[in-house]
């Protein structure tokens, strides 16, 4: 059976333009075939199953020519596989995607092309420079800063582009930039036409230079711009003062160490790249089942022996109604019941499962649940505490000097992450700005991880969840820099943007 390719973009960097299509065609995917400007993270799409095969460079050398990609192409889909070639960018735009598609059409077999989003168009809106704009540019082109090697001279017309007065973008044109300016000078373009420099446009390592293209040249090495860069030439470069926004965000340009298990890590990562951080994904902890259910299953099923149940954590809650399911059973085996929520993530999670809950304390933090709780009579009173199976037991002695009867039940595992120590230290060796924690278990493991080197997180700006996160990171020896009144994920970013905001203000 003939297999199929397709030729996908994958847009300039930030992994969220990649087209809908694009990403089906990824999650599809028994081959892989792809370039070096490509974000790693649409890699995730892919099935664990598929083979993935990097063709870009790789420190200055590329993998496989052209022509043996091509073949590679064709022996893939000949054997029958389902082929994604994924490449930056848009395929047809000076992506060689023709060449491809005429190679697979020459052997017969079938393919799509699957657009994405050029760095020509999205490089200069991340920048804050519109391409066209009433009254400064109604038309703009496109052209390569490098050019086919075996064509004795540029076929380009530099003379016609000089003058026509719309917008000019030129790809992949660093090396040989100082031609092509000097080119448009003599050619009739004024010096003082305004030109930038957009450097890893729409990464989040992002660099944009401004000036004419009388200076930009020397500006842009100053700056230690290097490939790939983009450079704009026209009016409506000096819209950029006014409209940009990408390198505006608050945390743009830091890079976050986010700890949190990958299984929660999305929504923290998420806000985080809102925020225009570049995160780290570190998981120091994963949520596992118990090794054991006989003692939840069985404390499950006399459940109604309880007069409280206070969930934990919203893993707690996902783990409790697991087991709900298994013994055919769902959320009216709470009815009659007191139900509480340690925290809003927690009270979300219930609400999933159609209960809300009595009590929410004001702040997810022992002392404040103990105190609002204190009200009321709780002698003798049967309190089920579903938990991991680690982690302090405050809120079940305090309840115990309360007089209350309290089981606290391991319901989930919280289970250090193995194999990953050399990732920790590479990726405080690579720079970390900020590292984020979001419960004790990942202060301790990351310590672990970096065997015991606190070190080298003496230079990081260290943020916690909560009160009781920062006290295990004190106890560990490492100064806490923030800590999020909120004690939610959404706290945390907001006490983050909102510190580095009037941080960024002071230097003002």
């Amino acid at each position: 059976m003939t297999g199929k390719v397709y030729l996908v973009g994958a847009g300039p960097g930030d992994p969220g333009l990649i087209t809908v299509k694009g990403m089906h065609a990824l999650e599809q995917a028994q081959v892989v075939v792809y370039d070096r400007l490509v974000d790693p993270v649409l890699l995730q799409a892919v099935p664990q199953s598929a083979e993935r095969i990097f063709v870009g460079k790789a420190r200055g050398r590329q993998q496989l020519t052209q022509t043996e990609i091509n073949q590679l192409l064709v022996d893939k889909a000949s054997q029958g596989f389902t082929v994604v070639r994924l490449k930056g960018g848009d395929p047809f735009v000076f992506g060689r995607g023709g060449e491809e598609a005429l190679e697979l059409k020459a052997n017969g077999l079938p393919f799509e092309i699957v657009p994405g989003v050029t760095s020509a168009i999205a490089g200069p809106a991340y920048a804050g420079i519109p391409l066209t704009h009433r009254g400064l540019a109604t038309t703009f082109t496109v052209v390569s800063g490098s050019e086919d090697p075996s064509k004795p001279e540029s076929v380009i017309p530099w003379e016609v582009l000089a003058k026509n007065g719309g917008t000019l973008v030129v790809l992949m044109g660093w090396a040989s930039l100082e031609k092509i300016l000097a080119t448009l000078q003599k050619e009739g373009l004024p010096a003082t036409t305004p030109a930038a420099l957009v450097q890893w446009g729409t990464w989040s390592e992002q660099q944009t230079v401004t000036g004419s293209i009388e200076n930009i040249l020397e500006k842009g090495r100053k700056a230690g711009l290097t490939p790939p860069v983009i450079t704009v030439i026209g009016e409506v470069v000096n819209l950029r003062e006014e409209l940009a926004w990408f390198d505006k965000r608050t945390l743009f340009g830091k890079r976050v160490l986010v700890t949190r298990s990958r299984s929660q890590a999305s929504r923290l990562c998420t806000l985080l790249e809102q925020a225009g951080a570049n995160t780290v994904e570190l998981p120091t902890i994963q949520i596992g089942p118990l090794e054991d259910f006989s003692e939840l299953d069985a404390t499950l099923k006399n459940i109604a022996d309880y007069q409280w149940v206070i969930f934990a954590s919203a893993n707690a809650v996902e783990s409790v109604f697991d087991r709900f399911e298994s013994q055919g059973k769902d959320a009216r085996a709470l009815a009659g019941m007191t139900v509480g929520a340690i925290g809003p993530t927690t009270a979300q999670a219930l609400s999933r499962w159609g209960i809300t809950a009595d009590f929410v304390p004001s702040r997810p933090v022992s002392a404040v649940v103990l105190k609002e709780l204190s009200g009321r009579d709780w002698k003798d009173v049967s309190v089920l505490l579903p938990s991991a199976d680690i982690g302090r037991d405050e809120l079940e002695k305090g309840l115990t000097d309360l007089g209350a009867k309290v089981n606290r039940l391991a319901a989930y595992r919280n289970v250090p992450v193995e194999g990953v120590s050399g990732l920790a230290k590479k990726a405080f060796v690579d720079g970390v700005d900020i590292v984020t924690f979001t419960s004790s278990s990942t202060v301790r493991n990351l310590v672990e991880m970096l065997d015991g080197d606190r070190a080298a997180l003496e230079t990081s700006f260290i943020a916690c969840i909560g009160p009781v996160t920062s006290a295990t990171a004190r106890e560990l020896g490492l100064q806490v820099d923030l800590e999020a009144t909120e004690h939610t994920v959404e706290g945390l970013v907001d006490a983050l943007t909102s510190h580095f905001a009037s941080s960024e203000l002071s230097r003002k």
